[in-house]
This record gives structure tokens, sequence and C-alpha cells, in this order.
């Protein structure tokens, strides 16, 4: 049982003085994939401006041992961060953990949200604790309600009290970070649609040439940079002339992390949608888009199509759901309730791995995962052969009609 109630944690911790990282764990940083990793990846860039110390080149690998609490639990160890500062490894660590007896650890930890509180971290003096969270079930929801959205392979570091946190330190010029005079006059009124963005990114990166899964992940990260430039150019100047009062800020700060969270829950479901397109599919003959099944339920694809679906005669062998969720971990069951006809359900999802435990459930429920190809190898190698990616499974609607 944990030694609070997580409000109170957020409470406790939400102080200027310290920092957060947070992540969503993926098969690598838990042993989930049975690797030798001393525990979950922490870059070192942060691990130098919260243990200033760890960053000595006259000594070599450096180290400093600091207190961690689990306090989603109880455990509590005196864990090690340590920088091998030779030039064939240049790497930072924080080992200890407890290995396999460590729920930060546990191979079903991989999918869920953790939340790592450097205490006092941003002082010169450095950080003087770890505190550590992971999310089960709706308390990943709570957090993000903080903080934002956390995908997988993304990360996000927060400092308390810091209003600029509403955004990423400047927008990096990358292939799709626009600037104001680069996008449409509108959007610098009103924030544009998902659908609107989405379709810019697939303008920026048609990429015909390159496999659907491919593809997906690259347009995903352009969409991305696409929408931080948006939020910049339009939210940017409010936050950096301050406001009135803290009601002010905290109705921006609303409206920006509930966008956030629109934006995360709609994207994936989109760029699969383009996909389809691209990839001859033809919509309401080949598949439908966010369709009633029963009653008020809406998958987000049905195969063939809502009217095969809906006739009785159409063989159930022959019909296909897709759900398109970021992360797996808490949701995928949610699938398991939509399309009663179709007898396996299928999830797209980016999530970096899951445990054999957790594989061994959506088995057994009928549940099937499609993969981006890239992502395949951050899977446990027993699951790797079980799982299909998202060319295999257009491959295989393509004859339902």
């Amino acid at each position: 049982m944990p030694v609070m109630r997580l409000p109170d944690w957020i409470s406790e911790f939400s102080k200027p003085d310290h920092v957060w990282y947070l992540k969503r764990l993926s098969a690598n940083d838990t042993l989930a994939n049975k690797s030798h990793q001393a525990g979950p990846y922490i870059p070192k860039e942060l691990l130098f401006r919260v243990l200033p110390q760890l960053q000595n080149w006259e000594v070599k690998n450096p180290r400093v041992q600091i207190d961690a609490f689990v306090d989603s639990g109880t455990e509590v160890r005196s864990v090690t961060a340590i920088w091998y500062n030779r030039l064939t490894r240049n790497e930072a660590r924080v080992t200890g953990w407890g290995g396999g007896a460590s729920a930060l650890l546990d191979p079903d930890s991989t999918g869920a949200l953790a939340v790592f509180v450097f205490e006092n971290g941003a002082l010169a003096s450095g950080a003087t604790a770890i505190h550590v969270w992971v999310c089960n079930g709706y308390e990943s929801e709570v957090i993000e309600d903080l903080v934002g959205p956390v995908d997988p392979g993304k990360a996000i570091t927060w400092q308390p009290g810091q209003p600029i946190s509403l955004f990423a330190t400047g927008v990096v010029r990358t292939s799709c970070a626009l600037s104001p005079s680069e996008m449409p006059p509108h959007w610098l009124e009103r924030f544009p649609s998902a659908a609107e963005i989405v379709k810019r990114s697939v303008e920026m990166q048609a990429l015909q040439s390159l496999m659907p899964d491919d593809r997906l992940i690259r347009r995903r990260k352009c969409e991305f940079e696409i929408f931080k430039s948006v939020e910049e150019a339009l939210e940017g100047p409010k936050v950096g002339s301050g406001f009135r009062s803290l009601d002010d800020f905290l109705t921006l700060a609303q409206t920006i992390l509930q966008r956030r969270k629109s934006r995360s829950g709609r994207s994936l479901e989109l760029h699969a949608r383009e996909i389809f397109l691209e990839e001859g599919l033809v919509e309401h003959r080949q598949f439908s888009h966010g369709a009633t099944s029963e009653g008020d339920k809406k998958p987000d694809f049905l195969f063939p199509s809502a009217q095969a679906y809906a006739d009785e005669s159409f063989p159930k062998d022959r019909l296909r759901m897709l759900a398109a969720k970021t992360t797996a971990r808490d949701r995928w069951r949610q699938v398991l309730n939509e399309a009663d006809r179709v007898p396996v359900k299928h999830l797209l999802t980016l999530q970096e791995g899951v445990s054999e435990n957790q594989f061994a459930e959506m088995q057994a429920a009928n549940l099937q995962l499609v993969i981006p190809s890239s992502l395949v190898s951050a899977f446990p190698e027993s699951i790797q052969p079980k799982l299909i990616t998202l060319d295999q499974f257009i491959y295989d609607v393509r004859t339902l009609g």
C-alpha cells in the first residue's frame, strides 16, 4: 500500500525546488525484456542538472549515492547514480533499484507512467532524495491532467511553479516545425483541429515510398512538431506576458492541457485513416471510420464496412475491428467491449513493450496487438513472433469484402 494518496503526494512534491521527470516505462526500462539494464533510462543531462557532483571528469566513472522512495508502494532504497565517463560509453545510469523485487522494474509495470521527483533537484547543492510513483489505472490520468499527455518514447521534465513548463524550452527548428509566417492565417486566430494538423503533416511528409509502419511513425513525429509550433505561436505570448491572477493562469493551463490530451487521443487514429486511404482501401466499402457497431459503441475502424457488420448474414470470420490507442497498458480492456460480432479484436498501439503476463491476458481475451515494425524489438523475444505490423494488418483486410 502507498504511504499516501496520489493527490496528497502531488501536493507534497509540487514545490519549485523539486524537478519532475515523467515517462512511460518501456520493456527496456523494466525487466520485461530480460535485459541487463540497470534500471529506467534517465538522460545524463538531467542527472547532471539534479546531481551536479556527478559531472566529474577527474574521477573515472564518478557516482553519487542517494536515497530513493517508491512512494506508490513502500520501497525505500539507497540507489547509485553512475556516470560512465569514458568516450567509449559516456552514459549515466541510476542503479540499485532492487531488481525484480521493485515495482519500478516489475515486468508488469511495462507501459506504466512513472514519475520521478528529484527532491531539491533545482538547488545548486543537488537533489537530496528521489521519490517515485508508478501509476496504476486512473492514476496516470490524474498525472496527465497536471502535465499533459506523456506518450510512449517521450518524456517530460518539469519544475513546478514555472509557467513556461507548459511548453518545450523553445521550438527547435526541424523539418516540420513551422514559424508563424508559414502557418495558415486562421491558425493564428484559433487552434487548428487535429485533422487539420494531421493533414499538414501528410503534406509535409508524403513518404509514399515507405512502408505504412515507417510512414506512421515519421508522420506522427512531424505532426507533433507542427502542433508544438502552433501552440507556441498562439499561447507563448500569453505566457510570456504574465497573468493578472492565478485563476487566469490556471484557465489557460487547463485549456492547453486538455488540448494536448485531445490531440494525443485522436492523432494515431487519424494517421491510420490517412494510411488506409493511401494504401488503396476505399472508405465505406473496405473500411468504416467511427461508425456505430451496437448502441453507443463506436470502434475506431470496422472492416470491411459498417454495412457488412450490420448484415447478420455476413460471416463473422470476415469481420475485423481496429482500435487505435497510443498506450495499451491501462486501456486495452476497453477494446473488448467494442464490436460484439468481431471475435478477435485488433489494437494498434505505440506502447514500447508489454510483459509476458500482460500479453498472456490479452491473448486469452482474443486481443491481437498491431505494432509498427520499428517498435517490435522493444517487446520480449517470446512475444515478438505473435505481433503483427500495420502493413500485415492492411494485407489481411484488403480481401475481406
